[in-house]
């Protein structure tokens, strides 16, 4: 048996329907676990929406009795908790999480507590007792209306408590029954939106590419969504097309299966912090560190770890992008930071900077960033090396 096809392991992962148009399944896919549905949606869009026009026509025909329960920014341990709260006197019979990662990764925790109905502080890692999660959740059918996170594929919802800490509550029960990717619900996201949420789904494809958990299945999956978002994102960010739309929210899909089976690297590392202690979306962390973090990943494995299995991977997508199959491995690797050191400005991403970061944020920051995505970045960066990434893009 080949080296490359050493054993391992794929978890659960959720039925997908994917395609335009896919959102008019909803209420058949709903109806099958009861007549009681929470729907958990962000602010807006979806709701304005013509598709809702439609979902909720169907769900008034089929005699589905919802509430709606409305997110606004990232969700923290509190609304998770005074939602479960408010909520679980009704037998809910799924909860429908319709909406960016945001909405999902709130869905997503509630559909796991609404029935133990304890507090999410005893499960979020890194924080409280992390006591074991035993279930029963509440079935999960999960829409995203954003081509970012990938969390209709995940079994970690986010919380974040501003101020303190962005950590996970993490649990295979978790993942959802069913992922609908409708890609026309992407059609009403601004380009900055955009960039930012492409960028944190090319992230973690690359990441989980060169992480130190990737194998053969995901490695397939993760070269298509690369090769996907490279094809789309931009074309996406100058002007909606249904061709675009469909390849970002395919490539959105793939980064969410793979960061779920391997676990990401560096930058998402350091987005843990920056998320919680500044106000800073995450997927703008993820698309000003990509490249700096890149760089600084292929500079240090050169220099200290040179049979890497990530150097010829990271090669590989310089080759693809280049569109060379005869590049040589270290013209490669420059060829991929230079192309993303190209979106970076193409894309209008901020620095860090803009939200308030500077110099002596650095050591907290650093000091914040050594959980669950740093131990599997492809390998050990020193303090120096972070500052080194975060420095290039105050």
């Amino acid at each position: 048996m080949s080296d490359s096809f050493l054993p391992f392991s794929i978890s659960r992962l959720p039925r997908i329907e994917f395609g335009s148009g896919a959102v008019d399944r909803l209420p058949a896919i709903a109806a099958g676990y009861g007549q009681r549905v929470l729907l958990v949606s962000g602010q807006r869009s979806f709701v304005a929406s013509a598709a809702a026009s439609r979902v909720f026509a169907q769900f008034r025909q089929r005699g589905l009795y919802w509430e709606q329960l409305r997110v606004s920014g990232e969700p923290s341990p509190e609304f998770v908790d005074g939602s479960v709260a408010a909520l679980r006197d009704t037998a809910w019979d799924c909860v429908v999480g319709i909406g960016g990662g945001s909405a999902l990764d709130a869905a997503k925790a509630i559909a796991g507590l609404l029935r133990p109905g304890n507090s999410v502080l005893d499960h979020l890692e890194g924080v409280g007792p992390e006591l074991p999660y035993c279930g029963p959740a509440t079935p999960f059918i999960a829409v995203p209306t954003t081509a970012g996170t990938g969390s209709e594929a995940t079994r970690n919802a986010v919380l974040t408590a501003p101020g303190g800490f962005k950590k996970s509550f993490r649990d295979e029960r978790l993942v959802a029954e069913w992922a609908i990717v409708d890609p026309d619900l992407l059609a009403t996201c601004p380009p900055p939106l955009i960039a930012a949420d492409g960028l944190d789904a090319f992230t973690q494809l690359l990441e989980a590419f060169v992480a130190t958990r990737a194998n053969p299945l995901t490695d397939a999956l993760a070269r298509s969504g690369i090769m996907a978002a490279r094809d789309s994102l931009l074309a996406l960010h100058r002007e909606q097309s249904a061709s675009a739309r469909a390849q970002m929210a395919y490539a959105s899909l793939c980064s969410g299966i793979c960061l779920a089976q391997t676990g990401l690297g560096a930058v998402h590392g350091l987005a843990s912090p920056l998320g919680a202690f500044f106000p800073i979306p995450h997927g703008v962390v993820c698309g000003t560190l990509v490249a700096s973090a890149t760089a600084c990943n292929i500079a240090a494995l050169e220099a200290r770890e040179p049979n890497s299995p990530a150097l010829p991977k990271y090669a590989e997508i310089g080759r693809r992008f280049a569109m060379q199959k005869g590049l040589n491995g270290p013209d490669a690797r420059r060829f991929l930071v230079d192309t993303l050191r190209r979106w970076e400005v193409e894309l209008e991403l901020p620095r860090l900077a803009a939200y308030g970061i500077g110099e002596d944020d650095l050591p907290r920051i650093i000091a914040a960033s050594r959980g669950g995505s740093m131990k599997t970045n492809p390998l050990v960066l020193s303090d120096g090396e972070l500052r080194q990434i975060l420095v290039a893009r105050l």
